[in-house]
């Protein structure tokens, strides 16, 4: 029996709105220590080569108010969906403070990124259930949706769709957002994360042998600190020296809206890297609100609250 009105807390990373939020918000990410003024000048300048600011406040809205729309359908009254972010407003601690207030005494806690890692969906679900419990509420979580089928097919058909025009030596890269070494030494499940969408999505493109793809890391922390690698930049610049490729074609499954590291570090980081090597260079799209993807993680909200 599904309780009635159960909250769905829809959790994202954040981002700045305004140009005016960007240093709070590296603020922020650096856990209050505020960034200098030539890694501020740095983040801006990125900001500023995307239009000044990154869309992902509007994508992850849309994601909110889509779920939203799919849960009605799926069951219709049962459902509030609010969203909680991490480094921006309204944080996780806001939204289950405003979750509380109005008499809501469960919530199922659901990540906009599909890999787990303790690193990054176990803090977000840390965080829920620290802010839950004083108020007597309940959380379940949904940890990992990495091979969730309307997803494997949304990344497949997008990259079927791309492989086509592209060069027939083309290599297709899976990759995430890289995380500190430290964390995937201590057994973490990350990288077998994006390895179990990779292999998904290449099964259901239909790319066969390993030879046609691969896994690469991207948007690696400034830190002194080693993060997972490859990079994706350095495996540009294996494929473009050693010419085991004339393409690259990017599925950034890590990923599940346009924002900065998709924006800037693939379409104009490494895209312009690639053009200086000499290789095609395209991207699969983000999931965004995609109509199917949400239906399917609504499912899945229905499911982990029924059962």
């Amino acid at each position: 029996m599904i309780e009635l009105r159960t909250a769905v807390l829809l959790m994202a990373y954040g981002t700045p709105r305004t140009a005016d939020e960007i240093l709070p918000y590296y603020t922020d990410i650096r856990r209050g220590r505020p960034p200098t003024d030539e890694q501020l000048a740095d983040l801006v300048r990125r900001y500023d080569a995307i239009g000044g600011i990154s869309p992902l406040t509007e994508r992850t809205e849309a994601q909110r108010e889509a779920l939203q729309r799919a849960l009605d359908a799926q069951a219709p009254g049962q459902f509030y969906v609010t969203l909680g972010l991490k480094h921006a407003a309204p944080m996780i601690e806001t939204a289950v403070a405003e979750l509380a207030a109005a008499g809501f005494t469960r919530i199922v806690g659901l990540v906009l990124a599909p890999h787990y890692s303790s690193y990054s969906i176990g803090q977000y679900m840390d965080r829920v259930r620290a802010a839950a419990s004083p108020h007597g509420i309940s959380l379940t979580a949904i940890e990992s949706w990495a091979t969730e089928p309307a997803f494997v097919e949304f990344l497949a058909a997008d990259l079927r769709r791309r492989l086509a025009p592209m060069p027939s030596n083309t290599k297709v890269l899976f990759t995430a957002h890289s995380l500190p070494q430290r964390i995937i030494d201590d057994g973490d499940p990350y990288p077998d994360e994006l390895r179990a969408t990779a292999v998904a999505v290449a099964e259901a493109a239909g790319l066969g042998a390993w030879s046609r793809w691969a896994i690469a890391w991207q948007s690696a922390g400034r830190t002194p600190e080693p993060w997972i690698g490859p990079d994706i930049l350095a495996v540009l610049r294996e494929l473009g020296a050693s010419e085991n490729a004339d393409g690259v074609l990017v599925s950034a499954c890590g990923f599940v809206a346009d924002h900065l590291e998709v924006l800037y570090d693939l379409d104009i980081e490494a895209k312009h890297l690639a053009d200086e090597l000499g290789l095609a260079f395209d991207r699969t799209r983000c999931v965004n609100a995609d109509p199917a993807v949400m239906a399917a993680l609504a499912a899945r909200v229905i499911g982990a609250v029924a059962g």
